[in-house]
């Protein structure tokens, strides 16, 4: 009988069922590669379709999916394939809904449902109607109801040209093919799974490998406001020039939109953000960094949330093949607007904090004029927690300028008997005063972004362990067994290994293996001394600071400050040589006040200001405030005191 007749029973017989209903699958056993080759292999592996089929039978379903606009689909590890020659590309490819393929087949079922009519049932058109909302929400149309975020997006999007656009979710099955793109790209290699399971080596454009100061403005509206530290610009010719910059960069490229929070959701110290960016090497390193995703943007609704604006440069023609790092270091620009509407931009490096710009661009340099304004700090602090033999607790801050040990001291494993040390964050402290009248710090971080050389078993052992699964690695170098190497990894060298440009590296070469500011990204989740109230929403209190610079003379092992003024001249002098991390010479000591020297997002005499002035705000139980050198060196050069452990 008439088709459209019986569509419209299958639709009906809903009515004569109960509440156990049948579910519904769709397999396609025949799906191909380039060559014509069936990616799967059929027959009786079928079988493992089906049991994952029947994993899902029932109203508390086992079998691991991930909801995608067609309906829900295994994730990439939920299909037994034990014994079978399929690693994660290829389950990606068999499972993988591509949107603009599919609404090419939208309209295909359109005409295909119009020979039927008058008879097709409303439910059917009204399902096609769904599928091809979804896939388009999926395709860049916005899943938020915030006005100032959909406008912004359509802004940028208009400004950028990119071919597409997508709404990052957060998941780790996003996760896993952003990977999978980077790695078809040449950006990533996989590392040993044996070794380091799902790892990553990344090498940069050897332009492109750091922070760069000299690119780096901040945008007041009153040039004094910016300070002498800083190099400032007007808001309004930066802006222009910006715009012109941007418009046509992510042409050939796709759209991330990123929301993120920094801090833990729901957090009344934490702060959204929503970075827009042409680089899935951001996207998956900010999952790291960051909470990121459905989660957030749900989280964010009507709320205020900082827009920062990234784009690595490069637009694509069509057909032009693209490079394995795109960037583009003749025009490079990490620009700060400082007054509101507080906004960030940053043009020409995929590189660290010029592209992850939820880091030091939002997490110290604007939210540093937040906090001065709203009344509280952010600083390039790591956050300990140290417990005595008798259960006393104490949560320090820590101060220190990059490559000065920050990371190897907030993941320190004590040498004297009886005491515990707790990392709750590597790098960032955002601090307020709460109604008891104490310091209470936060970390804005999900992540550990740390300088690779020197670390190893004995300087940072908790690091290590850290990072030995799920992480990125960028510029270290690849051994011969598909693992990573760094100077001060391990006593002996390697007899042979590929550099951080990809060049066969032998010791006697003259080269670093890695490079200096080669860097790891791997979660604060995976840390075996992470605190256990390393992700409180309330923050924990601080009970004292500690600053510190590398000095070889003039700065004792430790000494404490006389009172908070006396503190706050301390931090107000603090020296270190200069290291890998920022450009210039290597050992030219410099002045690094409170270790913000790079950023402090306004005048610092101003800053100095509000340090003092947070007395105030503070009870009797005000912190303690300490400064601390372990790099003094003795007549011929060696270090006085052994650090590490013994700190």
């Amino acid at each position: 009988y008439h088709m459209g007749d019986y569509f419209s029973h299958w639709v009906e017989f809903r009515n004569r069922l109960g509440y156990n209903i049948p579910k519904i699958f769709y397999v396609n056993w025949f799906r191909r590669d380039e060559s014509g080759d069936f990616l799967w292999p059929g027959f009786g592996e079928n079988s493992r379709v089906l049991k994952w089929i029947c994993d899902r039978i029932g109203s508390n379903p086992t079998g691991k999916s991930v909801l995608t606009p067609i309906g829900h689909v295994p994730t990439i590890d939920a299909l037994d394939v034990a014994d079978l020659e399929i690693g994660k590309e290829k389950m990606y490819r068999l499972l993988h809904v591509d949107s603009s393929q599919w609404l090419e087949e939208v309209e295909s079922i359109k005409k295909y449902y119009e020979q039927y009519q008058p008879k097709i049932p409303d439910t059917l058109w009204e399902e096609l109607g769904d599928l091809e909302k979804r896939l388009r929400t999926d395709e860049g149309e916005a899943p938020t109801t915030n006005q100032k975020l959909i406008n912004w997006v359509a802004d940028v999007r208009r400004l950028c040209k990119p071919d597409k656009v997508h709404w990052c979710t957060g998941t780790d099955e996003e996760y896993d093919e952003m990977c999978d793109l980077l790695l078809k790209s040449g950006t990533f290699s996989r590392l040993n799974e044996k070794i380091r399971p799902n790892s990553f080596l990344a090498r940069s454009d050897p332009r492109d490998v750091a922070r760069v100061e000299s690119c780096t403005f901040i945008c007041s509206n009153n040039k004094d406001d910016a300070g002498p530290t800083n190099n400032w610009a007007d808001p309004k010719e930066m802006r222009e020039k910006m715009t012109k910059l941007f418009a046509g960069s992510m042409k050939g490229r796709t759209m991330y939109v990123i929301p993120f929070c920094m801090g833990p959701i729901g957090s009344p110290y934490s702060k959204f953000g929503v970075e827009i960016s042409d680089s899935p090497y951001v996207v998956v390193n900010m999952k790291i960094m960051t909470r990121i995703g459905t989660r957030v943007l749900t989280a964010i609704g009507d709320h205020w949330f900082l827009p920062c604006l990234h784009s690595v440069g490069a637009p694509l023609e069509p057909g032009q093949k693209d490079v394995s790092w795109p960037c583009n270091p003749e025009q490079r620009y990490i620009v700060h607007f400082t007054d509101e509407p507080f906004e960030v931009m940053s043009y020409g490096s995929g590189y660290g904090g010029n592209a992850l710009l939820g880091k030091k661009c939002y997490a110290l340099r604007i939210a540093s004029v937040m906090g001065r304004k709203q009344g509280w700090l952010a600083e390039h602090c790591l956050i300990l927690g140290l417990t005595s033999p008798e259960g006393k607790k104490y949560y320090v801050c820590a101060g220190f300028p990059s490559a000065c040990g920050k990371t190897n001291l907030a993941m320190l494993v004590p040498t004297i008997p009886g005491w515990s040390v707790r990392c709750v964050g590597d790098d960032i402290a955002w601090i307020h005063v709460a109604d008891d009248g104490r310091m209470y710090a936060i970390n804005p971080e999900a992540g550990f972004f740390g300088v690779a050389p020197g670390t190893s078993n004995v300087s940072n052992r908790s690091a290590m362990i850290t990072m030995r699964k799920n992480t990125i690695f960028t510029n270290v170098a690849l051994t011969p067994n598909g693992d990573v190497w760094w100077e001060g990894m391990t006593k002996e060298t390697p007899a042979e290994l590929i550099d951080w440009t990809g060049q066969r590296w032998t010791p006697g070469c003259g080269r670093k293996a890695a490079h200096p500011n080669s860097r790891y990204t791997t979660p604060a989740s995976q840390c075996p001394v992470i605190d256990p109230d390393w992700d409180n929403p309330n923050g924990i209190p601080i009970s004292a600071f500690i600053f510190g610079g590398r000095r070889n003379t003039l700065i004792p092992l430790v000494h404490e400050a006389f009172s908070w003024g006396h503190g706050v001249f301390m931090g107000s002098i603090i020296s270190s040589e200069l290291t890998a991390a920022a450009e210039g010479t290597l050992g030219q000591v410099r002045r690094d006040p409170f270790a913000m020297l790079p950023f402090c997002g306004y005048h610092m005499g101003d800053y100095f200001s509000h340090w003092v002035e947070f007395r105030n705000r503070l009870g009797y139980n005000i912190p303690k405030i300490f400064y601390v050198n372990w790099f003094r060196r003795d007549e011929s050069g060696d270090f006085l005191w052994p650090g590490f452990g013994e700190n």
